[in-house]
């Protein structure tokens, strides 16, 4: 990548349309109309399982180990501190990000030197966390894995709408949903099968990221921005467009505030999965299965729903030309998952709650990224609009606990919990009638 893809590096030339020169539409914004390849599609989906492979392996099992590596008796601290800080990081980068893209206009296209870019920081950085000397250096190494894996996710999320025509970003939208739930599985079975060796568990994750971008890089078909379709680089002006108004905007707006609230209600349901089992399903006592294991059978079984009813949910979604009824009934299939554990708080009401689950966050992963494709503010700007959306996928984690804390220890317990997370999938779902520019 040279200079002269970064943003605002090109001599300065108004445009007066965001999407048009005075030639007309640009190839690179045109609304796409040919169908992809599956080569294509394959590329994007194993993009997506390296970057959920290098997200979740040390989410789930690498930083806790090294953080016990540590200090054993600050390892909770340590690992909060670690993850909050690298959350922090990808509510900024993967926007930024998105943003950087939408400029770039190099001969490889716009999404491709920034997948390529992402995959090498994240990867990098991966390899150097094996080998940190403290906990400053954790969570720096850290907040730059966060940095490049949200670069590179920010570029190939966009990379859908500006090469999928919407009648297939149903499918498409459900198989890179596919692609990051095998990415998570993948992670979780990098770090088992590390066997408590963290420093080889993040070598073997950075492999999977970079492995996982090998094909798209080679069979992207991204198409190169001109440089007389970019507007010129003004700093004010460009952090001042992250605002998108929804006033102007209202479907964007409607968008995001629905995908907000069913992600919400979703980490509210996981979040204490492992002391609900504990302490309200008696799981050891009655069924002589350590919590520990149950988490691991009741996420097995979740992400076996959501790898199929994502593949499934977005080709009847093409099908019937139709996202909002879709997103609809899966925001009341999760609502259902979550009443059943509140009110079922048995072993068999578990299996049964992350199975629904599963079905309904699956099908409203590739429906509704299908939906908000179609309600991007401009062809410009999709990975920046694109970024902006993927903050509703991640706010939702640090303002969740927050939220579902109380309820567990003052307001009534499990039952409460999972019935305010039910309430708030299901504003999730009425929010959606709201969006008038898709049926």
């Amino acid at each position: 990548m040279s200079l002269s893809d970064l943003p605002g590096s090109l001599p300065e030339r108004p445009v007066t349309d965001p999407v048009e020169t005075q030639a007309g539409p640009t190839t690179a914004l045109a609304e796409p109309v040919e169908r992809v390849r599956s080569l294509w599609v394959t590329g994007v989906v194993l993009v997506n399982v390296g970057i959920n492979a290098a997200f979740f392996g040390p989410i789930q099992v690498l930083l806790g180990q090294q953080a016990i590596h540590f200090d054993e008796g600050q390892k909770e601290a340590i690992l909060a501190l670690v993850t909050g800080c690298g959350a922090a990081v990808s509510l900024v980068a993967n926007p930024l990000f998105g943003a950087f893209s939408d400029r770039t206009t190099s001969r490889l296209g716009r999404r491709v030197p920034w997948v390529l870019f992402g995959a090498i920081l994240g990867a990098a950085a991966l390899v150097a966390l094996a080998g940190a000397p403290n906990v400053a250096a954790m969570a720096i190494l850290w907040c730059l894995v966060q940095a490049g894996c949200n670069g590179a996710y920010a570029a190939i999320t966009a990379a859908i709408p500006d090469r999928v025509p919407v009648p297939q970003r149903g499918a498409v939208g459900g198989l890179a949903a596919m692609g990051q739930t095998v990415g998570i599985l993948a992670g979780a079975v990098i770090a088992s099968v590390v066997s408590g060796n963290f420093a080889l568990g993040y070598i073997v994750c950075a492999a999977a990221l970079l492995a996982g971008v090998v094909l798209y890089l080679f069979k992207n078909d991204d198409v190169p921005l001109v440089p007389e379709a970019r507007p010129p680089f003004k700093l004010w002006t460009f952090v001042k467009r992250f605002w998108i108004s929804p006033v102007k905007y209202p479907d964007f707006a409607w968008a995001w505030l629905t995908r907000f609230l069913v992600n919400v209600g979703n980490h509210m349901v996981t979040l204490y999965l492992l002391f609900f089992l504990k302490d309200a399903v008696h799981i050891e006592e009655m069924q002589g299965i350590k919590p520990e294991f149950g988490v691991l059978i009741l996420t097995g079984l979740y992400a076996v729903m959501v790898i199929i009813t994502s593949v499934v949910g977005g080709a009847i979604s093409d099908r019937m030309g139709k996202r909002k009824p879709l997103v609809i009934v899966s925001s009341v299939v999760i609502s259902i998952a979550a009443l059943i554990l509140g009110f079922e708080p048995t072993w068999t009401g578990a299996i049964a709650g992350a199975a629904v689950l599963g079905i309904g966050f699956g099908a409203y992963l590739a429906v509704d990224f299908a939906l908000i494709t179609q309600v991007l503010p401009t062809a410009l700007d999709r990975g920046r609009d694109l970024g902006v959306i993927n903050v509703a996928n991640s706010l939702p984690q640090v303002i969740a606990p927050l939220i579902a804390y109380p309820f567990v220890a003052f307001w009534g317990g499990y039952v409460s919990l999972y019935v305010a997370a039910a309430v708030i999938g299901l504003l999730g779902a009425v929010f959606v009638v709201k969006i008038k520019g898709v049926a």
